[in-house]
Order: C-alpha cells, then structure tokens, then sequence
C-alpha cells in the first residue's frame, strides 16, 4: 500500500484539504518509532489503495520544536512514497522555501497552492505553470475550502505514486549538505514568486482588516471576546438542554416499557445489574451528547473562524506576565473540547521550561466531559434564566485557576522561560457547513469511542461497590462504596459534599464522563427520576461547590498519563495531580463556609 504524507507550515489549510480528501474516513493511530497520535485514513487512488497520514504544521525543516522533530523523524523512519505539500497562496514567497527543503529530499513531491479562491480575491494572479516549471514539480491551484481544483490534484497524485520510494534513511544521511542550500531556497523563491505571481500595485483592504480594528481593539477586544464566548456557552445550553429532556424522556420510556418486563424473569441481582447499573448510567451519560456535540460543533466554527488565533495575541501581554505566551491561551482554549490533545499542542512550544508551565494549567480547562457533569446538575438546581450565567462563572473560575496557576509556578527557576511569542493571524474566514460538519463530527466521533469504553468500565465498578457485598442494601453504609465514601467524609465534609457524592468524585478521577453515570447508579434512578432527587437533595451551595470541587480536582487517568508521557518526569507528573487537588479543596472550602455564613445557614 502507498502511503502519502500531507505537510506544511501552519495556516495553510493542510487539515481542511485532508478532510476534503479523505471525508469522513480518518482515524487516529500511533506510529512505530514516533510518540504521537497522529491522523491517517485510507483511500483509492486511480486504482491503487494509499493512506494519507496528516503530519503537524511546521515553519522549518531544521527547526527545534518537538512538532518539527517529530515531522523530521517521520520523515527519517517511515517509508513514504509521495509528500503532498500544501503551501498558503496568500505567502507563496516564504512557504515555497519549505516546499523545496522538501522537495530536495528526493521523494516525488506535489505542491498544493491552497486558498486560491482568497488570493483572486485580493487581485492575485499565480502562474501555476511557471511554478511547476520553476520547481521541476507538479504545482495545483486549490480552494479545499470549497473543493476547487480538487480532481487536479488527485490526477497530480495519482501520476507521480507510481513512482518508487527512496529508502527512508536518504533524508538523515544528507541533512548536513541540505543546511547549505537553504540559503538558496530563499533566493529561487523570491524569483519564483516574482516571475510566476502577478500582484497588483494597490492591494484592497480586506474584510479582516476592518475587522480587527473592532475585534482586535487594545480596550474592547477582550471583553467582545469573552462576551462571544458567552453566547457560545450558552447556545450549548439553549439549544442542548430541550435536546437533552427528549432524549431522557424517551429512555426513562424505554427502560419502563420495554427493558424491565423484558428482563423480568431473571434473577433479581443480575436484572438490577443490567436495569439500574447498565442501562440506567450509561443511557444517563447517551441524553447529554447533544450538548458535547453541539460545544464541539460550536468551537470548530469559532477555531476556524480564524478568531482564535487573535485571542492568543490579545491575551499575550496579560500570559506574559504569568510567564506564558498566547500560544498558551490557545491550548487552554483546546482543552476545552479535551485535555488531552491540548497538552500534545504544546509540541509547538521550544522552551521546555514554557511547555511544561502550559502543560500544568491546561488541565483546568473546563473539558467536555466536565461539561456533561455541569449541564446536568444546573439544570436540575438553577432557573432557566440562571442557568448560563452559573455555566458562564464556572467557566471563568477555570481561567482562574489556571492563570493563578501560572502566577505562583511562573516565577520558578524550572519555570521561566524567555522564548519569544510569534503567531499569525489568519484573514478571517466563514468556515462553510462541510467543514464544520468534518471538523466537529471528527472530534465527536473520537470522544465518544474514548468515553463509551470508560464509562461502561465505570459504570460497571460503581454498581458492584454499591451492591456488594451481597445482602447489602444499594449504596448503603454497609456497601463498599459506602465505606469508601464514610472514610472520606471527614476530608470533604466541610465542603458540602456528603457520602454519594465523595463516591461519584473518587470515580471521576478515572474519567470525568463517569460521575452523571454514577451518581445514576449510587441512587438507583435514571433520567427525570435522578434530576427531581438530585433537585430535592442538594441546596444551591452545595450543588456549586460540589462542582467548584470537580472543576478543579485531579484530572483524569488518561490526561494524567499524557502529562508523564509529553513531560518525560514522574515529579511533573505527582505535582499536576496533587496541586489541583489541594486547590481544589482549598477553593470549594472557602466558598462553602463563606456562602453558608453569608446566607445564614
């Protein structure tokens, strides 16, 4: 099978012409020799199959970030038969340089100028057939955007895959004499681009330009941006919460209807195990999808908006300060859909010393999966009305901690950095419904394959804690789980959270999409039924602090193994579990006493 590697600087489209390639066919897999997920997916090609793995955006083949030696490396042990390079038409002059690094490699290349339809628009007028001759490679005009030019350059790939692969130990046998031609890439560029490219004499201004002074204003900018957040957050609960009501009603229905006189005839324990264990977490957990769909439908819209990218430069001055840089912000802005692929983000970062100090506030990121939890317990506590601005609060108590985070550790000698921040700002783009679909269905699909194993599992072990040993009444003191929860007490009995609650927390540190399902399970109800006793049991400040507590606590199995593996350090590791611990406690202690007092309670 042949196999095709998609690369290019960052900005250039690179994921958005891999998705308009591969559709909805992508997976993500781990590579031999590389310590990476990375995207790949299988495709015919003028008859023959090939599989197109989609590698990190880098500015230099030589450079020093982890993303860059990880493309180099790939690149050095993988055997690959074509590199299909994507280059902006918009920087033609300074990414065709990496596209004759590439090219010199050998291997049979493809250039993809990519985002033609924005260059015409700016009066632009690129002579493909002179930078194909000019490069001795195949050179496509495209919009991957809209698909334009898309049959063009798969014919441009299918011709040029029949050819042979050089051994992949060619690139680091000649690395050395490659270093010496990069100044001669810079000056084939600019003759290339000077020969090949007709740029008018005044450029128009463009939208993104009248924009920015508006959305980029030194005052304004950031309370529009936190404001567009909002309505973010809240469209997620708006839209998600009557979304959310139909489906519990339609699975309570089922579960009486149909479940329980079907599985009527066995024997007691095993029917309580598949009604009130089984069926009633894991269909606890199915009616709050919508909401985790729709975030991550609503985040891809504003990532590929372009807007993201000037929130990082907004929030630079302010991340300077706590000894990050904008980029930072950006990663905490991803771990909002998941941590984990944010902390591998941060590969971008050459500073040690500055990845390390964002791969431990990351984690605060109020994720998707938290999100689950939160949805649940406001709209079973807080009014309509009230609903997004309690949601809203606990999404700045998560910038909070992360930036009070990076404060106290930023001065650190382990911790500072002196690595300049550069980024750039795309022109701002109306992402069309295909990509939103690809981008946020991508994102959906690999959530629920990662949580549906975690949650069964934890599903599973919090009814057997609750209803063993056998005789015992369901999530009793004399259960398991309830001498579990007795030993905690006295550590979370000042914060509010009583025994049911300090058991559904100790499962959450395996994954936070198993706390709605065992709550589901300690109470042995379901659906509206859960939501009116969790309504009658929980006072306001109890429900916030409860989850203040899991907001900020230690974060999940898998983004605690990510922390080890990306920090390369158990002592990293221990800290990013046992501070957000303490500052957990720490803060839902302070606001449980201080609200008990001020309301009199």
């Amino acid at each position: 099978m042949k196999r095709i590697a998609l690369l290019g600087m960052p900005n250039t489209g690179k994921s958005t012409l891999f998705n308009r390639i591969t559709g909805a066919s992508a997976r993500v897999g781990n590579w031999p020799g590389v310590t990476v997920d990375l995207l790949a997916a299988k495709l015919l090609i003028a008859g023959q199959m090939a599989e197109i793995v989609d590698l990190p955006g880098i500015y230099d083949l030589h450079g020093y970030s982890d993303d860059e030696k990880l493309v180099r490396h790939f690149l050095e042990t993988q055997p690959i038969d074509l590199l299909l390079i994507a280059v902006n038409a918009m920087q033609l002059e300074r990414q065709l340089i990496l596209a004759m690094q590439l090219a010199s490699l050998g291997k049979a290349s493809v250039i993809a100028v990519n985002m033609i339809d924005e260059a015409r628009h700016a009066g632009l007028g690129i002579d493909t057939e002179r930078l194909s001759a000019g490069l001795n490679l195949p050179v496509v005009a495209i919009s991957a955007k809209y698909g334009q030019g898309q049959a063009e350059l798969m014919a441009a790939v299918a011709a040029k895959l029949p050819q042979a692969a050089l051994p992949s130990g060619k690139m680091a046998a000649e690395a050395a004499s490659r270093l010496a031609e990069d100044d001669s890439f810079e000056v084939r560029s600019a003759e290339l681009v000077a020969a090949a490219v007709d740029v008018p004499h005044l450029l128009p201004e463009r939208f993104s330009d009248r924009l920015d002074r508006v959305l980029m204003h030194n005052v304004f900018g950031l309370p529009l941006f936190f404001i567009a957040m909002f309505f973010v957050f809240a469209g997620v609960f708006w839209l998600g919460a009557p979304i959310q009501d139909v489906l519990k009603n339609a699975f309570d229905w089922f579960g009486e209807a149909l479940l329980k006189p079907l599985l009527a005839p066995l024997p007691e324990l095993l029917r309580g195990f598949l009604i009130d264990g089984l069926y009633g977490g894991i269909s606890t957990v199915a009616a709050f999808v919508p909401v985790v769909v729709l975030f991550f439908f609503f985040m891809a819209v504003v990532e590929d908006s372009g807007y993201l990218s000037r929130a990082a430069y907004l929030m630079d001055a302010l991340m300077a300060r706590l000894g990050l840089d904008g980029r930072s912000f950006v990663m905490l802005l991803m771990g909002f859909g998941c941590n984990v692929p944010a902390l591998m983000g941060t590969r971008v970062m050459r500073s040690r010393a500055l990845r390390l100090l964002s791969m431990l506030i990351i984690p605060f990121s109020l994720c998707s999966a938290r999100l689950q939890v939160f949805i649940f317990i406001i709209a079973a506590l807080f009014s309509p009305h009230a609903a997004p601005w309690v949601l809203m609060s606990l999404y700045l108590m998560s910038f909070a901690t992360a930036f009070g985070t990076a404060l106290i550790f930023g001065r650190g000698k382990a911790f500072r950095s002196e690595e300049p921040f550069v980024i750039e700002l795309p022109p701002y783009r109306f992402p069309t419904l295909r990509q939103v679909w690809m981008r946020g269905w991508l994102e959906v699909r690999h959530f629920l394959l990662r949580a549906t194993k975690i949650i069964v599992a934890g599903v599973v072990l919090v009814w057997l804690l609750t209803h063993l040993p056998v005789g015992v009444e369901a999530a009793s003191a004399d259960s398991y789980a309830g001498y579990l929860g007795r030993w905690m007490q006295p550590i979370l009995s000042p914060l509010g959270i009583d025994e049911k609650l300090t058991i559904a927390l100790i499962f959450g540190f395996v994954a936070k999409e198993v706390v709605i399902g065992a709550l589901a399970v300690i109470y042995g109800l379901e659906g509206s039924a859960l939501t009116e006793h969790i309504a009658g049991s929980l006072s306001l400040i109890q429900a916030y602090s409860f989850m203040l507590f899991c907001l900020i606590y230690t974060p999940c199995l898998s983004t605690i193994a990510t922390l080890k593996a990306e920090s390369r350090s158990l002592k990293f590791a221990a800290l990013a579990v046992a501070w957000p611990l303490a500052l957990a406690w720490c803060a839902s202690f302070v606001f449980y006493q201080v609200a008990l007092r001020l309301t009199g309670q």
